[in-house]
């Protein structure tokens, strides 16, 4: 086994830093060094300082693309802190779509993971709209840094017990069984998402329209306080005037660092 030196290991954790926001602290040592063993083999290298002399000479971003993919921690589920989905379907949709004039509803799943949380907001939100969904945009933008991630997001398919804590309505009408261990998302309820990558740390948010409601839910906890903060403020920058963010339950926004306004635990709102 190779092993990864201090040195190489703050390298490493200040690139990714620097790029990803992601702040990798002492004790994710023996972690990183797991988990880019089979990179390392793969290529034939020698040390961690080796690896990351060629991180930086990749000019194509294939090598950073295989790093972030290895070094994020990408756990989800169907129905994840479920109050909030709650509060979205009674209490967020009925207090915006009220005060529209126009039937475009922008929704933004920032830090999607395997996509089960936008596709669960997509059928709350086709649910809630029943008879009138055509007539309304409501495609839910999900975003992720991770290739790996988006890809098995975009397939759509999930083991059926992941499925399991969803109401059964949901999953005859939103889902299909392949094998009777896994079901796949329908057609009609892919179309309603778009997945596309897309880092945080990026210094321009390139979207034409604001938002009504961003997801951004236990993405934050990995960041340090300076870079939550400003991702915040570009969070409230792109929030409609009215619109909420959620966050998960594990994070919390300091309210003197934030002009959103506290409604619920984990839920803000721009006034």
């Amino acid at each position: 086994m190779i092993a990864i030196t201090e040195k190489e290991f703050r390298q490493l954790a200040a690139y990714i830093k620097a790029n990803y926001g992601i702040n990798l602290k002492e004790e994710k040592q023996a972690l990183v060094n797991g988990r880019l063993q089979n990179v390392l083999v793969q290529y034939g290298m020698n040390s961690f300082s080796e690896y990351y002399d060629f991180v930086m000479a990749d000019t194509t971003g294939e090598a950073a693309t295989i790093l972030i993919d290895k070094i994020t921690t990408n756990h989800t589920f169907f129905m994840r802190e479920a109050e909030h989905f709650s509060y979205f379907r009674d209490k967020v949709l009925v207090d915006i779509v009220r005060k529209l004039k126009v039937k475009d509803l922008r929704v933004w799943c920032a830090g999607c993971s395997s996509g089960e949380e936008p596709y669960t907001l997509a059928m709350i939100i086709d649910e809630f709209f029943g008879a009138e969904k055509s007539l309304w945009d409501t495609k839910v933008l999900a975003t992720d840094i991770s290739s790996k991630m988006l890809d098995a997001a975009s397939k759509g398919i999930y083991e059926n017990s992941s499925i399991s804590t969803m109401p059964a309505s949901w999953r005859l009408k939103y889902f299909k069984n392949i094998d009777g261990q896994k079901s796949a998302v329908v057609d009609s309820l892919k179309n309603e998402v778009i997945f596309r990558k897309f880092n945080l740390m990026e210094e321009y948010f390139p979207f034409k329209k604001k938002f009504h409601v961003i997801f951004c839910r236990n993405v934050m906890i990995y960041f340090d306080n300076k870079t939550k903060t400003e991702l915040v403020n570009k969070f409230y920058e792109l929030t409609e005037p009215g619109g909420y963010l959620f966050v998960g339950h594990s994070e919390s926004l300091n309210r003197e660092d934030t002009m959103y306004k506290y409604v619920i635990p984990a839920v803000y709102r721009k006034e």
